[in-house]
């Protein structure tokens, strides 16, 4: 028994006539015959008859009709719950690092919340080697990274942005007032750095591994915000993503300092290439890439 042989059941119950119910549903008279043959032998029993050129329902036809109408009124509702549901309400689950989700997903969130306010948006702080591994066994739905380019061959990249870094200080820092700085004049400097492994840490340290600079590392953590606070005590200099420092700059609390590197570190949103984008996220994904590129 299937939904079209209950539609066409309820159809020829009311219209009462095999070429006439055809012509209706669009089906040569053959497969209405054979429709209505078939549903009779899976339930057992004779839903019409026909006399001479009238066809009437049996008693179990017509007690079939409340039943088949039931059916398929709760296939309809099913298949317009699921359909709305896609675009009303779920959840999204996002892997970041913490200089995106603090700088760049709020207002992403913000704006796609005002859109799909009954979504739930669930956020997870995650390393660069952490991203994949979460993708993979689908324990985010997206990715929002920011360091060394990650090239997988089992993820979608949907956008990749270019990222300055800056080495910064306090305006009471005696190389803050300088106008050109070249690598020497950190030797023997204090330093506010990321952990081991971080990209813009990484790329600072491959950039006086060379040289005979020796530099003094004061505070190491994770904590972007805890490294802002640090440097603008003037407990050291730090090197940070330009996206991070943005208002301590614009309020004078930090000033880039005159050193012209060429770090090169980026941003990116990805996604498992497996993974299925429902309406939901495929929204989201619309709305960081419009915001990402304003």
């Amino acid at each position: 028994m299937d939904l079209k042989q209950l539609n066409t059941f309820l159809t020829l119950s009311k219209i009462k006539n095999y070429t006439m119910t055809a012509e209706t549903l669009g089906y040569a008279q053959s497969s209405i015959t054979a429709q209505i043959q078939q549903l009779e032998k899976e339930l057992g029993t004779k839903l019409f008859e026909c006399i001479g050129k009238k066809v009437m329902l049996t008693a179990h036809g017509n007690a079939l009709i409340p039943y088949a109408t039931k059916i398929l009124s709760l296939s309809a509702n099913m298949k317009d719950s699921l359909s709305n549901s896609d675009r009303m309400c779920g959840s999204i689950t996002i892997g970041a690092s913490e200089s995106l989700c603090i700088y760049r997903l709020p207002s992403i969130i913000k704006a796609y919340k005002e859109k799909h306010p009954n979504v739930d948006i669930f956020l997870k702080l995650l390393k660069c080697n952490e991203f994949v591994p979460f993708l993979s066994d689908n324990s985010i739905d997206i990715a929002f990274s920011i360091g060394d380019r990650i090239d997988n061959e089992a993820i979608t990249s949907v956008l990749e942005l270019s990222e300055p870094i800056m080495i910064l200080a306090s305006p009471e820092h005696h190389l803050s007032s300088k106008k050109k700085l070249s690598l020497h004049d950190f030797d023997k400097e204090a330093f506010i750095l990321t952990e081991h492994g971080c990209s813009y840490r990484g790329a600072f340290e491959k950039d006086i591994m060379n040289t005979n600079i020796d530099i003094k590392i004061v505070l190491e953590t994770d904590s972007i915000q805890a490294i802002k606070q640090t440097s603008m005590i003037n407990l050291g200099i730090c090197v940070l993503p330009e996206i991070s420092v943005t208002e301590e700059i614009q309020r004078k609390m930090l000033i880039p300092l005159a050193y012209d590197n060429q770090y090169q570190i980026v941003s990116q949103i990805f996604y498992h290439k497996n993974k299925w984008i429902s309406p939901l996220l495929e929204d989201f994904i619309q709305e960081a890439s419009s915001q990402w590129t304003h």
